[in-house]
C-alpha cells in the first residue's frame, strides 16, 4: 500500500510541476534570457517529468499489470529511468550561476557540449548496465534489488555536485539561510537511494513497516524538496537576471555618458581653440587696420621709396649720402617709421621695402634706378 501512495503521490505532483515548468520554459525561450540560462529550465523540467513517468510506469506495472516492486522489470525500469534523471540534472548544474570557481562535477560536464557528454554518460552506463545485467542471468544471478548499484553512487555524485551547486548559488542571491534546506535535500537523497539495496532485517532495531515507511516518506520528500528548492532558485535566478540585465544597463549608460562628457569636453577644448584663433586673428585685423590709417610725412615716403629702389643693393649709409642727408638723419627717420608701422627685429629693413611696394610709394623716389 505505501508503494502505491508513494508512486501515485511522485506522478502526480511531478507531471504537474514539469507541466509548469514546460509552459515556464516557453515563456522565457521567447524573451532575451541567455541560453545558458533557458536549458537550465529545460534540463530540470525533464528530471521532474522523468521522476513523473517513473512513478506513472511503476503505478501503472504494480496496479494493473501485478508486478511486484522487487521484480525486475519494475527495478530495471527503475534504475533506467534514475540513471536519466541523473544525466538531466548533471546537465542543468551549469546553468546555476554564482560567484567563485564550480565544483569539479560541474567542471567535467562544462567541458564538453550538451551533445558530447549525453553520448559519454549513455556509453559508459550501458556499459555498467550490461555487465550487471550479464550476472543477474548467469548462474544464480544476484538480488534484483543490487542492480540498483549501478545508480546508486551515480546518484550520490548528483547529488554532492547539486548540493554545492545550490549553496553557492542562495550564498551569491545572500539566501544563506537556504543551506539548511540543500543539506537536507542531500541527505534525503542519500537515504533515499541507499534504502533499495539495504534489506529491512539488516537495521534490527526498526521493524520491517517501520523501514518500509522511512523508505516512502523520503523518496516523496526528497522529490517534494527538489521541486521547492529548484522553485526557489528559478524565482531568484529571475530576479538576479533582471537585476544583472538592470545593472548592465544602468552600466551602459554611465559609460556611454562618459563618452559623451569626454566628447563634450573635446569640443569645449576645440571651441576654445578657435576662440583664440579668432581673437589672434581679430588683433591681426585691428593692427592692420590700424596700419592702413598710419599717415607717413612726404619725408618718410621718400626714404621708403629711395628704400625700395636701393635697399637691395645699398646700405643705410649708401642711401643717406646719396639723399645728402646724414646718416644719423637718414637712421631716424627709419625708427621713426618702423615705430609708425610697428615693426621690429632683424628683418625689418625688408619689411619697409615690402611696405613701401604694397603702398605705391616709387613715386616719391628722388633717386631713380640705374644710378645715383
Amino acid at each position: 500500500m505505501l508503494i502505491i501512495l508513494e508512486y501515485a503521490v511522485t506522478a502526480i505532483v511531478c507531471l504537474i510541476t514539469a507541466v509548469v515548468i514546460q509552459r515556464i520554459y516557453k515563456k522565457e525561450r521567447r524573451t532575451d534570457v541567455g541560453t545558458d540560462g533557458i536549458n537550465g529550465i529545460m534540463w530540470f523540467g525533464l528530471a521532474i517529468l522523468i521522476w513523473g513517468l517513473g512513478a506513472l510506469a511503476n503505478l501503472i506495472g504494480v496496479t494493473v499489470l501485478g508486478l511486484l516492486p522487487t521484480s525486475k522489470p519494475v527495478i530495471y525500469l527503475g534504475v533506467f529511468l534514475s540513471l536519466l534523471n541523473s544525466m538531466f540534472i548533471l546537465l542543468s548544474l551549469p546553468s546555476i550561476k554564482y560567484s567563485g570557481r564550480q565544483n569539479i562535477v560541474v567542471r567535467m560536464v562544462d567541458r564538453f557540449s550538451e551533445r558530447e557528454f549525453i553520448m559519454i554518460y549513455v556509453g559508459v552506463m550501458c556499459m555498467l548496465a550490461f555487465v550487471f545485467i550479464m550476472v543477474s542471468f548467469v548462474g544464480n544471478g544476484i538480488d534484483n534489488s543490487l542492480i540498483w548499484l549501478i545508480d546508486i553512487p551515480i546518484s550520490v555524485v548528483v547529488a554532492f555536485a547539486l548540493l554545492h551547486a545550490l549553496n553557492r548559488a542562495f550564498e551569491t542571491r545572500s539566501m544563506r539561510f537556504m543551506n539548511l534546506p540543500s543539506f537536507a535535500l542531500f541527505i534525503l537523497i542519500v537515504i533515499a537511494v541507499t534504502h533499495r539495496i539495504v534489506p529491512s532485517g539488516f537495521v534490527k532495531p526498526m521493524r520491517e513497516d517501520t523501514w518500509a515507511l522511512l523508505g516512502t516518506v523520503t523518496a516523496i520528500s526528497f522529490k517534494f524538496l527538489f521541486i521547492v528548492l529548484f522553485s526557489i532558485l528559478l524565482y531568484s535566478w529571475k530576479f538576479l537576471s533582471e537585476k544583472e540585465e538592470k545593472q548592465f544597463r544602468l552600466e551602459s549608460l554611465l559609460l556611454e555618458k562618459e563618452e559623451l562628457l569626454k566628447t563634450n569636453l573635446q569640443l569645449k577644448v576645440a571651441n576654445e581653440s578657435h576662440l583664440n584663433t579668432i581673437g589672434r586673428l581679430k588683433k591681426e585685423l585691428e593692427t592692420l587696420k590700424e596700419t592702413t590709417k598710419i599717415e607717413l610725412s612726404v619725408r618718410q615716403k621718400e626714404v621708403l621709396a629711395n628704400l625700395e629702389c636701393w635697399g637691395d643693393q645699398k646700405s643705410y649709409t649708401e642711401i643717406a649720402e646719396a639723399m645728402h642727408i646724414s646718416v644719423d638723419g637718414f637712421q631716424a627717420h627709419i625708427h621713426q617709421i618702423k615705430k609708425l608701422l610697428n615693426i621690429s627685429g632683424a628683418d625689418g629693413k625688408n619689411l619697409l621695402i615690402s611696405y613701401a611696394k604694397e603702398n605705391d610709394l616709387m613715386k616719391y623716389a628722388t633717386l631713380k634706378k640705374g644710378g645715383f
